[in-house]
């Protein structure tokens, strides 16, 4: 199976460790977002992938490029314009102390970007599934506008069209709401995914008796979530959702409940102690659901735990990529969860 996804990649700028801005006087430097990192997850498994993007014409546009291709992503379909890269500051938490973003992504490359640039018809040629977020049209009117482009044409071709909610509050500022882009660009997805805020957030769709930031999320209160999106948007076949509960920065638990054809699955719940890095947690899940679903076809428990053990062990590493390989999360499924050294 033959993967596409589709949005920005950006420069990520780090305080060293767990420094605060105010005491920063470098930054680590890698590149990183939401359909990138599914992008590279999908390739480390073994799994054919192009990301789609644009990209300026400069230095920096070829070390987003190399940094991709390095990790086995395809990036023949990029296009290459406009002025700027984006840019997000990342300072990472620690206990109680949260982590904080940044973004300086207005006017980027892909922000610019208008219909008919690319060449969706082409993109998809050789494709069987295709993945967004809602990350991609909150950056701007013009990107919305080629997402549904893009969304629509591969809803055309027969491909399977797969989308994590991701709602992003400090993005949505061109002018609509994700409540008014989202509806138009769900309606052709098959699976969807969400975090336990996402559905609230952008389609007023809440589980009940809940609360977030309490450290304790109730799987069974999520049915609801995934059923009202079901009966929202019939052509959704999948429906997953990820379980984190926020003990503190540095401890999490984590897990997903996953609806499909009537019935819902859950996963077991790891206990994150030691978090090095959760950014990309909800986008390595979605890359094991992908690889899940292709690997294991009608056994949706398995492809629920592979997506669950894949993201727990991203949190073990720096970056937004999820730099893991199919045996060791297969080891994980398999209840070793032991971290012993392997000799």
């Amino acid at each position: 199976m033959r993967v596409v996804t589709f949005g920005e990649i950006m420069m990520r700028l780090a305080p060293p460790g767990f420094l605060r801005f105010g005491q920063a006087r470098s930054f680590d430097v890698i590149y990183g977002g939401g359909e990138a990192n599914v992008a590279v997850s999908l390739a480390n498994f073994g799994m054919d992938v192009d990301y789609v993007t644009r990209l300026p014409a400069n230095d920096l546009g070829d070390a987003c490029v190399m940094f991709l291709r390095q990790y086995g992503a395809g990036t023949s379909k990029i296009v290459r314009g406009g002025d700027r890269l984006g840019i997000y500051f990342l300072e990472t938490g620690a206990m109680q102390r949260a982590s904080k973003v940044i973004y300086d992504r207005a006017n980027s490359a892909i922000a610019t970007i208008q219909r008919g640039m690319l060449d969706w018809k082409a993109v998809f040629a050789d494709a069987d599934w295709f993945h967004w977020t809602g990350i991609t049209p909150a950056i701007s009117e013009s990107l919305a506008d080629v997402c549904l482009e893009g969304v629509q044409t591969a809803h055309e071709m027969g491909l399977t069209v797969s989308c994590d909610l991701n709602y992003r509050s400090k993005l949505w500022k061109w002018g609509k709401g994700p409540g008014e882009v989202m509806p138009e660009l769900v309606q052709y997805c098959d699976v969807a995914i969400g975090n336990e805020e996402d559905a609230a957030k952008v389609f007023g769709i809440h589980a009940p008796d809940t609360d977030v930031t309490s450290g304790q999320v109730d799987a069974a209160k999520y049915r609801h979530v995934c059923e009202a999106l079901v009966e929202r948007f019939p052509a959704l076949k999948t429906v997953a959702i990820t379980l984190r509960g926020s003990l503190s920065a540095s401890h999490n638990t984590w897990s997903g409940i996953l609806w499909h054809a009537g019935q819902v699955y859950t996963a077991p719940t790891y206990d994150i102690t030691h978090i090095v890095d959760r950014v990309g947690g909800g986008d390595s899940f979605m890359a094991g659901l992908i690889y899940g679903l292709d690997t294991y076809g009608d056994d949706v428990q398995s492809a629920l735990n592979f997506a669950v053990a894949a993201s727990c062990l991203k949190h073990s590493i720096v970056g937004d990529f999820n730099m893991v390989t199919v045996p060791e999360v297969e080891k994980m499924m398999g209840g070793d969860v032991s971290g012993r050294v392997s000799r």
